[in-house]
C-alpha cells in the first residue's frame, strides 16, 4: 500500500461540484472551529491564526501527480477542491498553491468556514479561486458558539462583516452553506435572521444541509423534514437572485480509485466518511475484496460506525485529546 498521508486524494462525487479532486492542505483536524456536527470527528488543535503547514511546492506537486494519474485512466475532474479535515484558510500558503495549480486548467474551489475572511491576506488568497463556499450556520453570537464552538478569540461580527466585504470583491461563484442542527439553529426566527443576512451578502447559491454522516457529538440530529422545507421556503422567498438548494441526500458512490483500494479508502475517509455500499463499489472498481477493509479495521486504521441506521467507515488517527473550545459548551439539546 502506498503512502496514505496524501495531500491530494482521488476524485469524489460532490453534490456541489461534480467530480471533485480533493486537496487536504491542513494536518489532521486543525481548525478554528469544533463544530458539533463535524463529519470527521472532534477538533484536535483549535487554531485562531494562520501558519505554514506544508511547502506549497509539495501541495502543487502532489495535486499535479494525482491529476496525471486520473487523466491517464480517462476519468473526469470538474474541480480541484481545497476541502481538508480542518480549515483551508489556516494555510499561510493557500494563495501560492492556488496560483501554482492554474496551469492544470481545472477550476479551483475552496470550502471555508469563513472565520478569517475579514483578513485582507485571506481575501487576497480566496480571490484567486473560481468557486468559494463560506459557512454561515448562524448570525446570532450565542447560537454560533453553540453550533460551531469557535476559538474564544474569534468574533462572529468580524466574520459576517468580512464576508460582506469579500462578496463585493469576488468575481467567481460565491456559495454559502448552512448546516441545520435540530434544536439549535433551525427555528423560524433564526432562519429569518439568516435570510436577512444572506440577502445582503447576495451569494450565487445558498445551500441548506443537515447532518447525514456520523457527527462529532452523538446527540446531534437533523431537523424534521417539515422544518427543513420551511427553512428552504423562507430563504427562497427572501433571496430572489440566489439559488437556494437543499443538500439532504447522498452524494452517490462514484468515488474514483487509483487501483490501490486500501490507500484510497484511507485518503478519502480522512476527510469524507464513506457508506458501506460506497466502500463496496470502490473495492469492485479496484478489483479487490472486502478483506482489505477488515484488515484496515483490525489494524486500527479504519473505524466502522453506525449512524441513521446505516454503516459508515471513517479514518482513525493516533491523536491527543481534543483541544478545549475556550469555554464554549456543546449546547446539548435535552
Amino acid at each position: 500500500m502506498r503512502d496514505v498521508t496524501a495531500i491530494a486524494f482521488v476524485p469524489v462525487p460532490s453534490r456541489r461540484l461534480g467530480r471533485s479532486l480533493g486537496i487536504n492542505n491542513i494536518p489532521h483536524k486543525s481548525c478554528s472551529y469544533a463544530c458539533v456536527y463535524c463529519q470527521v470527528g472532534r477538533t484536535v488543535e483549535l487554531l485562531p491564526e494562520r501558519r505554514a503547514f506544508y511547502p506549497p511546492e509539495q501541495v502543487v506537486h502532489q495535486v499535479e501527480t494525482r491529476v496525471r494519474e486520473v487523466r491517464a485512466r480517462g476519468e473526469a475532474i470538474d474541480y480541484l477542491t481545497f476541502v481538508p479535515d480542518g480549515e483551508p484558510t489556516l494555510d499561510l500558503h493557500l494563495g501560492r498553491e492556488i496560483t501554482g495549480l492554474r496551469p492544470l486548467g481545472i477550476p479551483v474551489a475552496v470550502i471555508s468556514n469563513a472565520f478569517l475572511v475579514d483578513r485582507s491576506d485571506v481575501q487576497s488568497d480566496l480571490l484567486r479561486a473560481d468557486w468559494v463556499s463560506l459557512k454561515v450556520d448562524a448570525v446570532r453570537e450565542e447560537t454560533w458558539r453553540r453550533v460551531n464552538r469557535p476559538h474564544r478569540r474569534l468574533r462572529l461580527a468580524d466574520q459576517l462583516a468580512g464576508a460582506l466585504r469579500f462578496s463585493r470583491r469576488f468575481s467567481g461563484t460565491l456559495a454559502t452553506e448552512t448546516m441545520l442542527v435540530g434544536g439549535l439553529n433551525d427555528d423560524e426566527a433564526q432562519v429569518d435572521d439568516l435570510g436577512r443576512y444572506l440577502g445582503a451578502l447576495e451569494p450565487d447559491v445558498a445551500y441548506l444541509s443537515v447532518p447525514t454522516r456520523p457527527p462529532a457529538e452523538p446527540w446531534v440530529h437533523p431537523p424534521g423534514d417539515d422544518i427543513v422545507f420551511r427553512a428552504w421556503q423562507s430563504l427562497a422567498a427572501r433571496l430572489p437572485r440566489t439559488r437556494v438548494e437543499l443538500l439532504v441526500g447522498d452524494e452517490g458512490n462514484a468515488f474514483a480509485t487509483t487501483g490501490d483500494a486500501g490507500a484510497d479508502l484511507l485518503a478519502i475517509t480522512a476527510v469524507h466518511p464513506m457508506r458501506e455500499d460506497a466502500v463496496a463499489d470502490l473495492l469492485a472498481r479496484a478489483g479487490q475484496e472486502w478483506p482489505v477493509v477488515e484488515d484496515l479495521v483490525a489494524e486500527g486504521r479504519l473505524a466502522r460506525c453506525e449512524h441513521g441506521g446505516r454503516t459508515f467507515f471513517t479514518r482513525r488517527f493516533a491523536r491527543t485529546a481534543p483541544v478545549a473550545t475556550g469555554g464554549a459548551t456543546p449546547g446539548r439539546v435535552q
